[in-house]
């Protein structure tokens, strides 16, 4: 079994899982790249989302020995026997603890914030990962949850190697693993995209489970089917309480809604009470062809198309974020949608920000873009750098371009992404006319 990414993942993961959700249960997601699949989990149980944050307690002269592990709330599981085996003293498991500890806190604040940690005293708790190889680290986390006092305790995962999940399954009471190939050699090799998970994802998802689970009866982010170009397109729409304007997101080849940097700015611009519309501008027939991600008119026409649904449904200013070739659909779209001066009025289009844009695929509109344009480009993504460049030079509306230092196209880099949505927070809030709270 092959998945797409960690999205599709944790969807397919969803369906295996539905059984549980009589049961209300906690999903924990293993950091980093276990987030976005128990994002999707959480998701479709309608359950809470946390991590599930562990440091495992190595032999401090053969660290890859674990003789133990800790997590949040003073858990603590040791093993006596390889502690006796090995013949570390008190004061080593001492200082091991102390050190472990410390780094244990700092993750904890890097992926939650100041949100507490959610209470599992006897809850049914799904624990999920990307995929499980050794299963070390997915062990060391269920035992560490049994000592946090969940009462059942259940690992949750795509794909894992036969003998990991034939061990594992004694430690637990139940293991859910959709694939367990015979020839495993890595989790990676399961997924067409497996791209690292950044800390700035991790926090982003998290911050928006405990958006959604914080308004009983009104979820911040409604699942929708958004009309465009004759058909019913995917769609996640978010609006902030006192929300009065939105941004829509046109995303870039060989993503969809799903992709973890969008919705990392996403969630920035949810926290500043800027609305977010993410959704697929073409359906899964379309995107198998690749042909169909760089044409350019189509994919503004949807965008077009998606903007006058949005407007019947959501009557405020509206913006565009766009990425990679979707940057060029939005700047097209932007063209043909009348000078902003008419967004505040609902006619119009407010405001335009492309990530490691192609603007230049927007080519021969560019020159009738009114809404201001924010380009944002990585410093080492040379060749679009060059590409923006250009296409700033044909833009006539208010424009920017920043470049953020040290950032490649996917701003991957650490601090890279959070700069992206500070820009574009910033950008929106001041030229959308919205009442946002920047910062």
């Amino acid at each position: 079994m092959l998945f797409t990414d960690r999205a599709d993942a944790g969807q397919r993961l969803a369906q295996a899982v539905r059984h549980l959700e009589g049961e209300k249960p906690v999903v924990l997601g293993l950091p980093r790249g276990g987030v976005p699949v128990a994002f999707e989990v959480a998701r479709a149980l309608g359950a809470p989302l946390d991590v599930v944050v562990v440091r495992k307690l190595g032999v401090p002269y053969h660290r890859e020995l674990g003789f133990g592990a800790i997590g949040e709330g003073g858990a603590r599981v040791i093993s006596e026997d390889i502690v006796r085996r090995s013949g570390v003293g008190p004061d080593e498991v001492a200082a091991v603890e102390r050190a472990e500890e410390a780094e244990l806190e700092r993750r904890a604040v890097r992926f939650r914030g100041d949100r507490p940690r959610l209470p599992l005293d006897g809850r049914t708790v799904v624990v999920v990962d990307d995929g499980i190889a050794t299963g070390a680290t997915a062990a060391a986390a269920c035992e560490v949850v049994r000592a946090q006092g969940a009462a059942r305790v259940v690992l949750a995962v795509p794909v894992a190697a036969p003998d990991a999940v034939a061990r594992l399954s004694s430690q637990v009471d139940d293991v859910v693993c959709l694939s367990v190939p015979p020839m495993f050699r890595a989790v990676g090799e399961w997924y067409e995209n497996f791209t690292q998970t950044p800390d700035e994802e991790v926090v982003a998802l998290l911050a928006q489970a405990a958006g959604r689970a914080g308004r009983t009866g009104h979820p911040a982010t409604e699942e929708v089917e958004v009309v465009a170009g004759g058909f019913r397109l995917a769609g996640d729409l978010t609006m902030p309480e006192g929300a009065d304007a939105v941004v829509m997101f046109a995303h870039g080849s060989g993503s969809s809604r799903h992709s973890p940097r969008n919705r990392s700015v996403a969630t920035a611009l949810n926290r500043a009470g800027l609305g977010t519309l993410l959704f697929d501008l073409l359906t899964t027939a379309e995107e198998a062809h690749r042909a169909n991600v760089f044409d350019i008119e189509t994919l503004a026409g949807r965008l077009s198309d998606a903007t006058r649904w949005l407007r019947r449904r959501e009557s405020v200013p509206i913006g565009y974020f766009g990425a990679s070739t979707g940057a060029a659909a939005a700047l097209r779209a932007a063209a043909s949608a009348g000078a902003s001066a008419d967004a505040s009025a609902g006619t119009g289009v407010g405001a335009v920000v492309s990530r490691g844009g192609r603007p230049d695929l927007a080519r021969p509109r560019l020159g009738d873009v009114r809404a201001p344009t924010l380009l944002i480009v990585g410093g080492h993504d040379t060749l679009v750098l060059d590409l923006n460049r250009q296409a700033q030079a044909e833009l006539r509306c208010e424009n920017r371009l920043e470049v953020v230092p040290g950032a490649t196209h996917l701003f991957e880099e650490p601090g890279a992404l959070e700069k992206v949505a500070d820009l574009a927070r910033d950008w929106f809030v001041t030229h959308l006319g919205a009442g946002a709270r920047a910062g």
